[in-house]
């Protein structure tokens, strides 16, 4: 008896690999190459994350084994970062200026952050990064004081235009002599720098700068912490942009809005009015309009992220349309409804978006439905801490595929192919030169 299931066994067995391989042979191969990479035979059985990614994105090693080139033992002069706009605007230009000042073998003065009103904003670059720990942090990488000598000290830096700098040689040519001329000067890097081109030393500095040695200051990562701790886990945090102003900014159409969105929005425009008729068509299917709170809820229900989901809303105060995508996710906290309102109406500008980066790079989960600065430091810092559940959505994929006319299941399962694929090979991933690509 024993013998014949033995063989019974066996003669299920060869069958069964049979069928399986004739099944293969058989098979379309995009089908099977489907099936191979991503794990799954049809759209949207599973979440986004499930999804097998074919790259990461590392810090390269050239940067993390630290062998720079040592510190020259003379200085050229003194340079001050001058930064401007949002918290991530102003640490991508200081970063910058990490860089440039290690290209021309500068000291380098604490930054001067923008005192401006329409942030909401008097912090410093003090009341938001520990000093010493950046000081600390920079050492052999580049040299940083607090004060400057009493012979520069009493003096204004000599204010320098970097707006169409681009590569070392520009700045070579163009800023080295004014800093040797004046021996403190200030700048604001252009925003299309090529770093790239930058020596190894000078882009290390630049790295260590921007992942390792920026840490915010003891009172504002503990107020950071709590306000993780008090997040439902596991959860995603989201960056949403639908403000006035960002929709003003963008000058994009949205027919469908209340009457107390449109009239904010009014309010924002200034000089900036909305393209129409073809224009307003063409600018939507560019990518350039900001995705609404039910087009996000329409996209995260494609990719199948459970309705169930805590969500923590990461973005500026006078978000529009919000009923759009709370009627949908329910389990939405954001951190003035988890903060006191005293701690809440006393933070600035910058301290609130230092609050949302910190939640978001320690999230368990991170999308983002822009493609701003915020978005790129969280995506890089998460990639530097080995946290790859990280998704920016496509606007200019969801506005094409709507002008088809697709709609329902069929828009859904668009979607989630189009983000899919976005995820599995790394796509999106807003990362500079400190990183490399490591094929899975």
């Amino acid at each position: 008896m024993v013998v014949f299931s033995v063989k019974l066994f066996f003669s299920i067995l060869v069958v069964s690999l049979s069928l399986l391989f004739l099944l293969a042979l058989l098979l379309p191969s995009s089908l099977f190459s489907q099936i191979h990479i991503y794990g799954e035979a049809s759209l949207g059985e599973v979440d986004i994350w499930s999804v097998r990614r074919l790259v990461e994105w590392r810090p390269c090693n050239w940067w993390l084994q630290g062998h720079q080139t040592a510190l020259p033992l003379q200085t050229n002069g003194y340079i001050r970062v001058d930064c401007y706009g949002g918290l991530n605007q102003m640490r991508r230009d200081f970063c910058d200026g990490v860089g440039i000042a290690r290209l021309l073998n500068a000291t380098l003065v604490l930054p001067k952050f923008e005192v401006a009103s329409y942030w909401n904003e008097t912090s410093g670059f003090a009341d938001v990064y520990d000093v010493d720990y950046f000081i600390k942090h920079m050492n052999g990488f580049v040299k940083v004081v607090k004060e400057l000598p009493p012979d520069i000290a009493s003096k204004e830096p000599v204010r320098i235009d970097c707006s169409k700098r681009k590569g070392q040689f520009d700045y070579f040519e163009s800023v080295l002599p004014s800093l040797l001329k004046h021996k403190y000067i200030s700048i604001t890097p252009a925003m299309s720098q090529r770093r790239d081109r930058y020596p190894l030393y000078a882009k290390a500095a630049l790295c260590q700068a921007c992942y390792k040695a920026l840490r915010l200051t003891r009172s504002l990562e503990m107020k950071a912490s709590q306000l993780l701790d008090a997040i439902p886990k596991p959860f995603l945090s989201l960056h949403l942009r639908f403000e006035p102003d960002m929709v003003a900014y963008s000058q994009c159409e949205y027919p469908d809005l209340s009457p107390a969105s449109i009239k904010a929005i009014e309010a924002a425009q200034v000089d900036r009015k909305p393209w129409t008729g073809e224009l307003a068509r063409v600018w939507r299917l560019r990518g350039k309009c900001p995705l609404t709170p039910n087009e996000t809820a329409l996209i995260l229900q494609s990719l199948s992220i459970p309705l169930t989901t805590n969500i923590y809303l990461a973005a500026g105060d006078g978000l529009m349309e919000i009923e759009g995508l709370i009627d949908t996710y329910a389990n939405i906290v954001t951190k003035s409804s988890l903060l006191s309102r005293e701690d809440f109406t006393s933070m600035h500008g910058n301290t609130k978006a230092a609050l949302d980066y910190y939640v978001s790079i320690n999230s368990d989960s991170y999308i983002a439905t822009y493609f701003g600065n915020m978005d790129k430091m969280v995506s890089a810092m998460r990639a530097f801490n080995g946290l790859y559940k990280t998704l920016f959505f496509s606007r200019r994929g969801f506005a094409q595929l709507t002008s088809q006319g697709l709609n329902g299941k069929e828009l859904k399962q668009a979607l989630w192919k189009l983000h899919r694929d976005d995820f599995a090979k790394g796509r999106g991933s807003a990362l500079s030169e400190c990183f490399c690509e490591f094929k899975l």
